[in-house]
Formats: structure tokens, sequence, C-alpha cells
């Protein structure tokens, strides 16, 4: 008995001395440098972002957070997606509500890759989130470069990765119906046009 209370000190001494034990633990994880990253797309989905980078991402996500000064807007139509994907427009009378992500740096390239930063598709935006009571600066978000001047339709797909990542990550009921609404009614919008071209 006194054997395993003393194995339980030795653990808690250790837990109160941790610099003395680093260089012997191979952890490396909390020393890479990291970057803050707001997802407000599809990127909201663990599951779908660790298709682009590699690894899994649950552990990197912070919370539910919130963007002010921006709406959501479809004014980008992607060619892997092939379909309207998700960008925010400066609007100060409104809020995108997200995902918060601490990314290790090593993964950036493979972030902007997945969002077409190199071809021209999206551009960095550094913001201001609100998430867990503090306000985090200078956080990396995606924002479309050229924008059409009409929202486009997303499919099926992106329409559920988007849904899936809101509902996953724990974002207010409100906003989810909210997200469904505004891209059922542009789905509903695109087969009515459709109907039109081919009467």
């Amino acid at each position: 008995m006194s054997h395993q209370s003393g194995h339980q000190h030795h653990i808690w001494v250790q837990s109160h001395h941790p610099v003395k034990l680093e260089p012997k633990l191979p952890q490396p994880l909390p020393k890479e440098p990291t970057f803050y990253y707001f997802a407000y797309g599809s990127c909201m989905c663990p599951v779908d972002l660790k298709r682009s980078l590699g690894e899994n991402t649950h552990h990197y996500v912070i919370g539910p957070s919130i963007l002010q000064g921006y709406r959501l807007g479809f004014y980008v139509y992607s060619p892997t997606r092939k379909c309207g994907v998700l960008d925010i427009v400066p609007d100060p009378k409104a809020s995108v509500k997200g995902v918060l992500y601490q990314l290790p740096w090593r993964l950036s390239e493979y972030l902007d890759k997945r969002e077409g930063v190199a071809q021209g598709l999206y551009r960095h935006e550094l913001v201001n989130i609100h998430c867990q009571d503090q306000v985090y600066q200078d956080v990396r978000t995606y924002i479309v470069v050229d924008k059409l001047a009409e929202e486009a339709a997303p499919n099926d797909w992106y329409f559920n990765v988007v849904l899936r990542g809101a509902v996953t990550c724990g974002l207010p009921e409100e906003y989810c119906w909210h997200l469904f609404n505004h891209m059922y009614n542009l789905q509903q919008r695109n087969q009515e046009r459709q109907l039109r071209e081919s009467a």
C-alpha cells in the first residue's frame, strides 16, 4: 500500500516539475510553432479537413467562435467541388459563426493548397475572433479574391459537409438552421433557373 501511494506521489511530483523532464519526453506537439485559423465553411468539419491536412484535426479545435463585421455568401464557384462554396463579405451589421483551430505551422501550406491560394481563388484575411470569452487577434481566415455578382448554389455534398461541421463543432442550433435555409434556398433558386432555361 505504501509502495502504491509512493508511486502516486512520484507522478504528482513529476507533473509539478515539467521543466526537468522536457528533454526526456518525446512530446514535440506543444513545442512546434502554431497559428490560429477560423473556419466558417467545409473546414468546420474536422473529418473533411483531415482529407487535406493528412492528420486528425479534432484535437486542434479550440471551440465555436464568432467573427464580427462579416456575413456569409456563396460568391465563388469551386472547380474542385464543382459548385458554389462559402465566402465572407464585410458587413458591419452582421456576424459569422464558425470554428477556431490552433494548427501547427507545418500544415499552413496544405491549408493554402486546399483553399486555392496559388490559383487566386482565396487569400488570407487576418481577423479578430471571439471564442470562449476571449478575443483572438490576427487569426487567419480565407476570403474570396474575385467575387461573383450573384451567389452560386452549393451541391448536396458540400451542403452536407458544411452542416455536419457546424453541428459537430457545437454551433448554435439557430445558426445551423440559418445555414440550412440559406443553402436550401440557393439550391431551389438554381433548380428553378435550370427549369426555365431548359423550357
